[in-house]
């Protein structure tokens, strides 16, 4: 009767272990399955942001490919690569100077304008993050609704006023009049990061018997160095790329890039590769900006900020 008994329970155990072989091999075999019909859905999913890369680079290959060309080649043929490549169109932005100078003109006033942008805002965002006072909440929206006006707005005014104290064609009159954009963005900027702050870090520093200059400048601007990256990148990028206030307050010794570059015109129409040439030349210091500052950018995203 034991012997009986051992051998029902060892078959069940056997039709047990057989039952669960089974299912393992058809979860496997699903399982692999779906492994497959995954690999062949992610394959159709790279063609979406590879046409987008695509989309986004093309007027930029098309750019750099237009520079090595020469006018002729531009104006009679559509070809993928030039023929005869030539520097001769980089040669004359850099020894004309009627062009490199439009370069040296737009870095001075740039870096003069995210200097001085940057150097305000710093100030007024750590007011707004950590103090509370009557009005805040409708100051800080008034600074935003200067940033959201569109340039020309603003263009007859600088001029009235620039022209009355002698600042026409100076780089500081381009610099002060970029700051009525760049400084609500910068405040708006850094005061998100700076709220990311404890307050206690600041009343720390008080007690162990820091000045304010001294903690500011020591402590809180390096934890808060990415934010500072951020705004130092967009005053650079608006300063940078801004056209008309440019134009309006220039005229010869201070004109930026930009202006120069709206009127290529030689005798015989426009010059094309000379133009590519310069707008190969232009896309540098944004990009190289971009490299320098892009994690700091990645943090603001992630903070909400940018």
């Amino acid at each position: 009767m034991a012997g009986a008994n051992e051998r029902t329970e060892r078959n069940a155990m056997n039709g047990t272990a057989a039952s669960e072989g089974l299912a393992s091999s058809l979860s496997q075999s699903e399982l692999d399955r779906r492994m497959r019909r995954r690999g062949e859905e992610s394959r159709w999913w790279w063609i979406v942001p590879t046409l987008y890369i695509i989309v986004l680079l093309l007027p930029i290959y098309w750019l750099i490919n237009m520079s090595f060309k020469t006018n002729a080649e531009i104006v009679n043929s559509l070809t993928l690569y030039p023929h005869a490549p030539t520097i001769a169109n980089y040669v004359t932005i850099f020894t004309q100077k009627a062009w490199y100078s439009g370069y040296v003109n737009s870095i001075t006033y740039v870096v003069m304008n995210m200097v001085i942008s940057v150097t305000v805002a710093l100030p007024a965002a750590y007011a707004f993050s950590r103090y509370r006072f009557l009005g805040d909440k409708h100051l800080f929206f008034w600074l935003l609704t200067n940033r959201m006006a569109p340039p020309a707005v603003f263009a007859l005014p600088f001029f009235q006023l620039y022209s009355a104290f002698g600042l026409i064609d100076t780089h500081i009159a381009v610099a002060l009049a970029h700051c009525l954009f760049n400084v609500p963005l910068a405040v708006w900027i850094l005061e998100g990061f700076m709220s990311g702050v404890p307050k206690e870090i600041d009343e720390t520093a008080y007690i162990d018997g820091y000045s304010f200059p001294r903690f500011f400048i020591k402590i809180f601007m390096p934890l808060i160095a990415s934010g500072i990256g951020v705004a130092c990148f967009f005053c650079f990028m608006f300063s940078w790329v801004e056209l008309l206030i440019a134009r309006t307050l220039t005229t010869t010794d201070a004109k930026p890039i930009a202006a120069t570059m709206t009127r290529t015109v030689s005798a015989s129409g426009m010059d094309w590769g000379l133009l590519a040439a310069a707008g190969v030349l232009t896309l540098i210091p944004g990009a190289l900006v971009i490299w320098f500052v892009r994690n700091y950018i990645a943090k603001g995203f992630a903070l909400g900020r940018v």
